[in-house]
């Protein structure tokens, strides 16, 4: 039993397989069905040229085309897909509420809490500012015509004509309950942190309703795993009727999406993460590298930032100095709150999709993103994959095609280990920063050849 259960497939690595089963299926249905569909209507209207064998044909077409193309295909995957807007309202809500509650009395946290909670999302807001402006210059879904496809799927259009006040005005629910059933992101957003904020100040007075909310958070946990359990099945069909629609075309848009995603974690992680530490500690961030990568690859191997608390906050303590009084709460806050290579992927991810979709997006389009996505990793479990859920909050915050998810489902599990390495990379960075400011890191240890 044993050797049968460790021989047993994962979830991720038959998604990536789904993804590309569907690919070479969508394509070879685009080639030998598709393109040739206008082969049935010149048949069709030359009765003369018209033989037994081309009547089989057109009814194999029809079968292949209307059956199995946009019925089958079609009906799963668009079955899956609604499956993950189930999700998001409640998912969202309950983790959001259950991260702000989890930060305990914000009068106790003092200096070392506000320190904390401003650089997280100071950088989750840089992070996704750098995943915008890399993914405008690489424009990975550019060549990618969605337009087509989207008409059959009731895709609505990107929203427009909203100003920067308005916006602003929109975070604040004039009715919480509207908000939850119309599926209103940044007022959801807005009334559970508050709602969290709220659970937290009043601790013991409050606990059923924190201790019903972190169940209800589990439920919605599991239910996303149930969910996530059939990824592999609507990928297939969602691929599958794409790449029959586009052939080879949708290869080359997939490429630039990984890339801008790698070299925007790349700057996130070597560029503005070592930047801030140098210029806030003087320390040398080639030696925190060199000390820190361990950490780094165990989060890339787990995808999962929960998994690395011990070991994060071990290594700060014996090889950077950092005193636990300091990691041992920076360090499990950030593994809730702190997503900025998850932020990454998602601003990535909103570029090449509008792009694929030819959605123009205006500069408060943009701004929305960048706030939805800062908040939406307040919400992010540190599990692998939960982002693409996320994923779909923002994308109804700016009115993306949530289809598009299934484009890069695939190729996440890359992604995802990446982007989990670059997130406790900033954990670590800020608890450093804090802890150096603070009076609590051992610069003799940090600069120790240990």
């Amino acid at each position: 039993m044993q050797n049968k259960e460790k021989k047993k497939i994962g979830l991720t690595t038959l998604i990536f397989i789904a993804l590309i089963a569907g690919a070479i299926i969508g394509v070879i249905l685009h080639y030998s069905i598709v393109e040739n569909a206008h082969m049935l209507s010149v048949v069709k209207s030359s009765p003369k040229y018209d033989t037994g064998n081309d009547h089989i044909l057109r009814i194999v077409y029809k079968i292949f085309n209307d059956f199995i193309i946009n019925g089958v295909f079609f009906v799963v995957g668009q079955g899956f897909i609604r499956g993950m807007k189930m999700l998001v309202v409640p998912l969202v809500f309950t983790s959001l509420v259950c991260g702000a509650s989890s930060m305990g009395d914000t009068k106790t946290l003092g200096k070392v809490g506000v320190k904390t909670m401003g650089f997280y999302i100071m950088t989750t807001m840089m992070a996704v500012a750098v995943a915008l402006t890399t993914a405008s210059i690489i424009n990975p879904g550019k060549n990618l015509n969605m337009a087509a496809i989207k008409a059959d799927t009731g895709v609505k259009a990107a929203k427009g004509g909203v100003n920067v006040a308005e916006t602003l005005l929109n975070i604040i629910p004039e009715n919480p309950v509207a908000s939850l059933a119309s599926g209103e992101m940044l007022q959801i957003i807005f009334f559970a942190l508050l709602i969290g904020i709220i659970l937290a100040k009043l601790s013991d007075k409050v606990q059923v309703v924190t201790n019903f909310f972190a169940q209800f958070n589990d439920i919605m946990m599991e239910l996303t795993m149930m969910v996530m359990a059939v990824a592999p099945i609507g990928v297939f069909c969602l691929i599958s009727k794409t790449f029959s629609q586009l052939g080879f075309s949708a290869m080359l848009p997939m490429v630039k999406y990984m890339a801008a995603v790698f070299i925007a974690l790349g700057i996130q992680c070597l560029g503005v993460y070592q930047g801030l530490l140098f210029v806030f500690t003087r320390l040398n961030p080639f030696k925190f590298i060199k000390k820190f990568f361990p950490v780094q690859a165990f989060a890339f191997s787990t995808a999962t930032s929960n998994a690395t608390i011990p070991l994060n906050i071990d290594t700060l303590e014996e090889k950077m100095g950092v005193s636990r009084k300091i990691s041992s709460f920076t360090i499990p806050l950030g593994a809730t709150i702190n997503m900025d290579g998850t932020s990454i992927m998602q601003g990535v991810a909103v570029i090449f999709v509008a792009q694929a979709y030819h959605i123009n997006l205006s500069m408060v389009d943009l701004i929305t993103v960048i706030f939805t996505a800062t908040l939406a990793s307040v919400g992010t479990a540190g599990i692998p994959s939960v982002g693409l859920v996320t994923l779909t909050m923002v994308f109804n915050s700016v009115g993306l095609p949530v289809e598009g998810i299934a484009l890069i489902m695939g190729i996440d599990r890359i992604l995802d280990m990446t982007r989990t390495a670059v997130n406790i990379t900033g954990d670590a960075v800020c608890t450093t920063i804090v802890a150096k400011q603070c009076g609590e890191l051992d610069q003799e240890r940090f600069n120790s050849m240990v």
